[in-house]
């Protein structure tokens, strides 16, 4: 499976680009925002690779960060959500917009990808509203000590770490955890205090 790929990009198209490897191409299919971030034909790059197999082909999606490759995951986990529509999710949201919308359980900004009707967007704000601020636990986590037991003051800073790695910054994400956790109480858990942090950040 291909994880991976650096080259040079030797295409560029509205919704895929191709990547020149040691002389081999490779289409690449990506959302719009992942195109424009791609530098000039002829340029360097590097791009995060999911591989999708199926009997009669083999697709490539590329990303240009490992965040908005695992939204494209979680998307892929909805009844109804193919690939073309996860990329025209990822073309009309960014990550931080995609985890606001849904925790804010905002159906019309999800409605904005093509493709995307209300009806499935309920399904989307349904099914990911646990999961959208559990895939950013572990990043913020992993800056905790070995040992560290959790405080009322980590968590929030947790939370913090979270809406940061998201593409907030510090400054709004942390006006947001406040208010939420106001509105939480003292001693609110991390899941709970992104999702809140995240509801107040779409007001």
């Amino acid at each position: 499976m291909i994880a991976a790929l650096r080259g040079i990009v030797d295409q560029l198209a509205e919704d895929f680009a191709v990547i020149d490897v040691n002389g081999v191409g490779y289409l690449v299919f990506a959302s719009a925002r992942t195109l424009r971030g791609l530098p000039p034909v002829g340029s360097d790059v590097r791009l995060q690779i999911e591989t999708h197999v199926r009997e009669d082909h083999i697709h490539l999606y590329g990303f240009l960060d490992a965040a908005e490759r695992d939204w494209f995951r979680l998307l892929l986990t909805v009844q109804g959500v193919g690939a073309r529509v996860a990329l025209a999710l990822l073309s009309a949201l960014s990550p931080a917009e995609l985890a606001t919308a849904i925790a804010a359980q905002d159906r019309t900004a999800i409605t904005r990808a093509q493709g995307v009707g209300p009806k499935l967007a309920q399904r989307l704000v349904t099914e990911l509203k646990e999961k959208a601020a559990a895939m950013v636990m572990p990043a913020a986590l992993a800056k905790r000590q070995p040992g560290e037991a959790a405080t009322p003051a980590s968590v929030n800073e947790d939370a913090v770490s979270a809406l940061v790695n998201l593409g907030y910054k510090r400054a709004e994400a942390y006006g947001a955890v406040a208010r939420a956790t106001q509105e939480l109480g003292d001693k609110p858990d991390l899941q709970a205090l992104i999702r809140a942090g995240l509801r107040e950040l779409s007001q």
